[in-house]
């Protein structure tokens, strides 16, 4: 333990998502498996704009989020996230797109 108390949930996704804009691209692609894992629909928006991150793993891993959390209002914004990717990260956002989908029509 570093002796530190664990931030209560409210806290604990408001600091996630600030570290959305933080510098250092490794902090951004963390906070984003971070709220991917605690599925929490309030991330959906910040994630969206993940998409634009200057950063390629930052944005394929925004992709995974998206996909993972399911909310169909990302399929527009990863339709557009397509143009002008490159191959690894347009291969997760197809993967988005279909899982977000899936989930849509069940």
């Amino acid at each position: 333990m570093d002796g530190r108390e664990p931030l209560p949930g409210g806290e604990r996704l408001k600091h996630f998502l600030e570290l959305l804009a933080d510098e250092d691209p490794s902090n951004r692609w963390k906070a984003i498996e971070i709220l991917a894992r605690e599925k929490d629909v309030s991330a959906v928006d910040p994630l969206i704009n993940t998409l634009l991150d200057p950063d390629w793993r930052v944005r394929q891993k925004a992709a995974w989020a998206l996909g993972r959390l399911g909310d169909p209002k990302a399929l527009l914004p990863l339709r557009r996230a397509l143009r002008g990717e490159s191959e690894g990260v347009k291969e997760m956002i197809l993967e988005a797109i279909s899982e977000i989908t899936r989930r849509s029509s069940e």
